[in-house]
């Protein structure tokens, strides 16, 4: 990989992926391990590659993450949303497509605190009238 890259952060829940881009053929790194071997399923696999889909530019660029914090889930969805981000480094063009996909918007839900004096967030304890 060249020294030349293009940034972009990416966040979801408590996950935050810090994404290079560089020019190449296509290779995915997530904390220095294949993102095949890092996401253990495929439908992570697929939003993982969701924004490189919506542009057209699978195989263009090599892709280096770190990432930390939160689940699977989370960190695949951070990682969609910081290749997004950097690709809008590489082509400002590229925005209104990303922008149509709802790549470019950070998915602001986080999961809600348990209340005091209740079971949950919202659950209660049950309630007897008699």
């Amino acid at each position: 990989m060249s020294d030349d890259f293009f940034y972009g952060t990416g966040r979801r829940k408590t996950a935050v992926a810090r994404t290079r881009l560089y020019k190449g053929n296509g290779r995915i790194l997530i904390n220095n391990r294949p993102y095949e071997e890092y996401f253990p399923r495929p439908t992570l696999h697929l939003i993982v590659r969701q924004a490189l889909a919506v542009v057209r530019s699978e195989g263009k660029y090599d892709i280096k993450v770190n990432v930390c914090g939160g689940g699977l889930t989370g960190q695949a969805e951070a990682v969609r949303h910081g290749i997004a981000r950097a690709l809008l480094r590489v082509d400002p063009e590229l925005r209104a497509p990303l922008k149509k996909a709802g790549l470019l918007t950070r998915d602001a839900r986080e999961k809600e605190r348990k209340k005091y004096g209740q079971r949950g967030a919202r659950a209660r304890f049950q309630y007897s009238k008699r």
